[in-house]
């Protein structure tokens, strides 16, 4: 897929589970970086995505999803853009939908766990300790193959 394909940022559909499953089992340069989710982890949670498609064939090109993690906070989490699509503004664009969701959804703090800290900062995102997200600690982390020896680094923006 060159870099020149026309694109669309939507709602993920029942139709992209596939795509969205492929870019994030697929290495791609920055192998290990997003944890792979299972099928059944992305048609539960199919609402939370955000993809980015090709206009010509509705290939998944790009991904993100906001996660509700309590009542005043989210998540932004499996963010991937395809390795021949970087560079274009996919994943700003991605996160900034995340964000725009989550103030509609009435939640004013939202976090990640990355190490792209530079382009979390850039976002407008600063780091913060996980202790201070102690709901993710114990939902997702603990079955995490990571855990405890993650080196992620915990990153929150108040909206």
């Amino acid at each position: 897929m060159s870099a020149a394909v026309g694109y669309r940022l939507r709602k993920a559909r029942i139709t992209d589970v596939k795509g969205i499953h492929k870019l994030l089992m697929t290495p791609t340069g920055d192998d290990g970086l997003v944890l792979p989710r299972s099928f059944n982890q992305l048609y539960s949670h199919l609402r939370d995505f955000f993809v980015i498609a090709s206009v010509a064939d509705e290939t998944v090109l790009a991904c993100c999803a906001l996660s509700i993690s309590w009542e005043n906070l989210a998540e932004v989490r499996s963010l991937v853009v395809a390795h021949d699509q970087r560079g274009q503004g996919l994943a700003r664009k991605l996160v900034e939908a995340c964000l725009s969701d989550a103030v509609t959804l009435g939640i004013y703090r939202v976090f990640a766990l990355t190490n792209t800290v530079p382009f979390f900062e850039h976002m407008g995102f600063v780091g913060t300790s996980k202790d201070s997200l102690p709901q993710k600690v114990w939902s997702d982390c603990l079955n995490c193959p990571r855990f405890p020896d993650c080196d992620e680094i915990a990153m929150i923006m108040e909206l």
